[in-house]
């Protein structure tokens, strides 16, 4: 029988441990599970290296999950806007799916803009130590906006998108992050197989089974 725990005594809602751990579930997965906190902003090429990176790891036999922002938009934060107050509770949900992933063993990219340092320590300190790793995806503004894949700058520029960032809104780009990735002149794939260096490096001696 597994053990409830109760943390607030007022609370009615108990903490139900489970029968598996996370380190059964990595070891039948053969790896050691992560996220890949990417950060950077609109137009950055984040969802794009993500997309890359999971396909290689993917074809290297790892279990994988890609967190996109744009789709967490679609269904579990269909209910939030753009406040400040509402971007905190987006980047807060998504952080706890994130570890729910890893949780199950899965080494997950997330790509999401997180413009504000405090969103993205909130969510780091809800993991155990060396499974948070911040990727900043360092692309300077004036080649995001020339770039403006989804027209969004061309909206923010004319006032009709408020509060975007880099724009209306600020951006923090990571004071100590784990892995740096400038895309500057840099095709995909080149920013791609350097995350995936970086994550098989860390994977040690952890083969798929």
């Amino acid at each position: 029988m597994t053990a409830m725990h109760h943390p607030d005594p007022t609370s009615p809602v108990f903490w139900q441990d489970t029968s598996i751990s996370k380190a059964q579930r990595s070891f039948r997965l053969g790896q050691k599970p992560m996220v890949l906190w990417l950060t950077g902003l609109s137009g950055a090429g984040k969802t794009s290296i993500a997309n890359a990176v999971e396909d290689q790891l993917h074809s290297l036999g790892r279990a994988t999950y890609l967190l996109d922002g744009d789709n967490i938009r679609h269904g579990l934060c269909s209910d939030l806007g753009f406040s400040p107050e509402d971007r905190v509770e987006n980047i807060r949900r998504i952080g706890e799916v994130a570890r729910i992933l890893v949780d199950a063993g899965l080494i997950v990219m997330a790509s999401f803009i997180s413009p504000s340092d405090a969103q993205r320590q909130m969510v780091r300190r809800r993991f155990d130590a060396g499974e948070f790793h911040e990727v900043y995806i360092s692309t300077p503004l004036d080649v995001c906006e020339q770039r403006d894949p989804k027209g969004l700058y061309k909206l923010a520029r004319s006032g009709k998108l408020a509060q975007f960032t880099g724009i209306s809104a600020a951006y923090e780009p990571p004071c100590a992050p784990e892995l740096t990735i400038g895309t500057c002149d840099r095709p995909v794939a080149d920013c791609a197989q350097e995350l995936v260096d970086y994550v098989m490096a860390r994977q040690g001696g952890c083969q798929n089974l």
